[in-house]
């Protein structure tokens, strides 16, 4: 009878059974208590099980499959920490979709003479009239109608729109007066993938449609252009969803609702909604997104201890970045508060402030971190750029030149090496008030030959800063000298 019921309790031990067999072994250690030996074996044996199931809180209110094979919770098991599962959306959709609106467009007439008509989504901003919507649901439209929930009907024009951002800005016309149901913005930063989010829209024209999902990824990437940064979800996103809000479980809007993958289901985008709070200003004063311009150079290649700071390789002369004292090897870590991680967020936040705006960079100097303020400035055009990164950029005189290389130089009718080309002049620089322009080629300067970039450069160098400077210019068959003060 001892030696079975030691068998039986070792069996028991070592399936690791749950703690409901703790009074088992106990009574069974009673039942041996003739033997001491196998009494104080299975005393030790039921304390060792007890302080393996009381270890863990989880594993304390677990029960084992045959052989431990698995878990399975305990009725008592108050399961997941911090996790509520949501019973019923209900209260939340009531308390928000009298702010969802729905738009209605006619667009230009067809070769036939037919106005087409498409709906949209969008949702109420301000008490006194402002929509955000989707830039293509109104962005061929001749008029626009907005009605809100309770049925009432607005003619509404476009403050402002963007087509790299999907957004758009509306102002309905008549309801300056109207107390309008306008919907709290959130934080889409703070999204964590697995969060619950509700749609609500006007898809294929039915009235206030809702449907749920989760979070299913973010910072996506469509290809769309350098503003790239959706959020996925599952909620079902249907033509005329576009332009709708996308809503966390606080009741706020944390995306627009702007795409549909049509090779799948269940899979939508929304624009997130901390890169429309920093577009809309933008929109809101100059009805398009003029871009704000930093004046840096990063090397994104150049990863850091930290994994996240951006490392300046150069700052332009007399940009915004300069005027704040940014220095090449500063690392940028935030911009107004909020950390960056990669060259393409910079550049989205940098380039969704309107020029003018001051912005505070969070930067790295060493092991000294620093707080500048950088009023931002009007982004040149994209061949201002390339030439101002150009080898051949000389920034005193606002030339941008290039060597007259064996390749080049048929192409302009001269022999190689016989002067330097000029490719680019910045307007209102001293070059173009001296009437240089793309074409020109440099013969000397300050009366020395040169016959490529690095001997102008070599030569501007020995003349110091700021001093003036003669040049050589041939045009054609025309040659004569121009005196440049930088």
């Amino acid at each position: 009878m001892v030696v079975a019921s030691v068998a039986m309790a070792r069996l028991m031990v070592s399936s690791s059974f749950s703690r409901s067999l703790i009074p088992l072994l106990v009574v069974l250690a009673t039942a041996a208590s003739a033997d001491p030996g196998v009494d104080a074996w299975l005393k030790a044996r039921a304390q060792e099980q007890s302080a393996w199931l009381s270890s863990s809180g989880e594993r304390g209110n677990a029960s084992s499959g045959p052989l431990g094979l698995w878990r399975e919770r305990a009725a008592s098991d108050p399961g997941i920490q911090n996790f509520v599962p949501p019973t019923s959306l209900a209260p939340l959709i009531r308390a928000v979709e009298a702010g969802v609106v729905n738009i209605t467009t006619v667009n230009a007439r067809d070769r036939q003479g037919v106005a087409k008509r498409s709906t949209g989504s969008g949702f109420v901003l301000t008490p006194d009239g402002l929509v955000v919507t989707n830039n293509h649901v109104v962005s061929q439209a001749e008029q626009i109608v907005v009605r809100v929930a309770d049925g009432r009907e607005f003619p509404a024009k476009v403050v402002g729109r963007d087509a790299s951002t999907d957004v758009a800005l509306l102002s309905l016309e008549t309801a300056a007066r109207e107390d309008l149901p306008a919907v709290y913005l959130g934080d889409s930063d703070k999204l964590e993938v697995g969060d619950w989010v509700v749609a609500i829209g006007n898809p294929f024209g039915l009235d206030h449609s809702v449907s749920h999902g989760m979070i299913s990824a973010k910072e996506r990437v469509l290809g769309v252009g350098v503003f790239d940064d959706f959020i996925q979800t599952d909620a079902l996103i249907n033509p005329g969803n576009s332009g709708g809000p996308l809503f966390n479980m606080r009741g706020e809007v944390v995306g627009v609702n702007t795409a549909i993958m049509s090779q799948g289901q269940g899979i939508g985008f929304a624009v997130p909604i901390n890169m429309v709070k920093d577009l809309l200003p933008n929109l809101r004063e100059n009805g398009r997104l003029e871009r704000g311009w930093l004046g840096v150079d990063i090397d994104d290649a150049r990863a850091t201890s930290d994994g996240r700071s951006l490392v300046v390789k150069a700052v332009y002369r007399r940009s915004p970045a300069a005027n704040a004292g940014i220095l090449p090897g500063d690392r940028v870590v935030a911009v107004n508060g909020r950390s960056i991680g990669s060259y393409l967020q910079l550049l989205r936040k940098v380039a969704l402030l309107a020029p003018g705006t001051e912005a505070k960079l969070t930067l790295m100097r060493g092991t000294e971190s620093k707080e500048v303020t950088v009023k931002l400035a009007a982004r040149p055009a994209p061949e201002t750029l390339q030439a101002m990164a150009s080898p051949g950029n000389m920034e005193d005189l606002g030339l941008v030149l290039r060597d007259l290389s064996p390749d080049v130089a048929p192409q302009m009718g001269y022999e190689p090496y016989v002067g330097v080309l000029v490719t680019g002049v910045v307007p209102r620089s001293p070059a173009a008030q001296a009437g240089l322009t793309p074409g020109d080629l440099l013969t000397e300067v300050n009366r020395r030959r040169v016959k490529d970039v690095a001997a102008v450069r070599a030569t501007l160098e020995k003349g110091g800063a700021g001093a003036n400077v003669l040049l050589r210019v041939q045009r054609g068959d025309i040659q004569q000298y121009v005196a440049i003060s930088p």
